[in-house]
């Protein structure tokens, strides 16, 4: 008859030891991925509000812009979304944000009453300004149109980011941009405030638009 061969105690805590190790190193790659994670959320900056945040709310603010509420046109220019997250450095999504947002139109126009004579016309079907609220994940998308460059200003989107704890005005910049450089609103950001402050170029889900990734952190 045969007998179990005894095990080797030197062995089960050699094999112990190396189960321990195996576990300790995965956390400690999950820590070094968390920590490299919150390194690289630098805040989005601040930049100035312009001229033309809307003193009047239109009465349609939803997140499509290219559409305004009892009326059958589309706005004119090219479709773009915008898609991103609002998180806090760390990594978290700020759950409770909610984001205003207005730009120019098609031809360079703010809904606006000082924007008036020097500038392109008014399109009837270009909303111009939204309020929307994140998802729970921080979570975010907006309709809307590219903005052109007018005058000395590259295109660009404004937002207002607010929460119970935090409150972040700012500017939204399109990568590869020719005029982003001779944008004094851009140039004077430092390069790394520059790259948190650019939406990057995605692949659109409708044919014809364009697509924009941009996560706004907010210390």
């Amino acid at each position: 008859m045969m007998h179990p061969t005894p095990a080797d105690p030197a062995h089960g805590v050699a094999q112990s030891r190396r189960r321990l190790l195996r576990i300790a190193a995965g956390a400690g790659a999950l820590v070094l991925a968390r920590g490299a994670l919150a390194a690289d959320l630098r805040p989005t900056p601040a930049n100035a509000e312009g001229p033309f945040y809307p003193p009047q709310k239109p009465a349609d603010s939803d997140a499509d812009l290219t559409h305004v509420e009892g009326r059958g046109g589309r706005a004119k220019g090219t479709i773009l979304l915008v898609t991103g997250r609002v998180l806090d450095v760390k990594g978290m999504p700020v759950r409770d944000a909610v984001l205003e947002v207005w730009q120019a139109n098609a031809f360079g126009r703010y809904i606006h009453p000082g924007d008036s004579d020097a500038s392109g016309q008014l399109d009837p079907d270009f909303q111009g300004y939204a309020r929307l609220a994140a998802d729970s994940d921080g979570s975010f998308r907006i309709k809307t149109i590219k903005p052109p460059p007018y005058g000395a200003r590259t295109p660009h989107i404004h937002f207002i980011v607010a929460s119970r704890n935090a409150r972040l005005t700012t500017q939204m910049f399109f990568e590869g941009e020719a005029m982003n450089e001779r944008d004094g609103l851009y140039r004077y950001l430092s390069r790394d405030d520059r790259r948190a402050s650019t939406g990057r170029f995605v692949a659109a889900p409708e044919p014809g638009a364009v697509a924009v990734a941009w996560d706004i952190v907010i210390a």
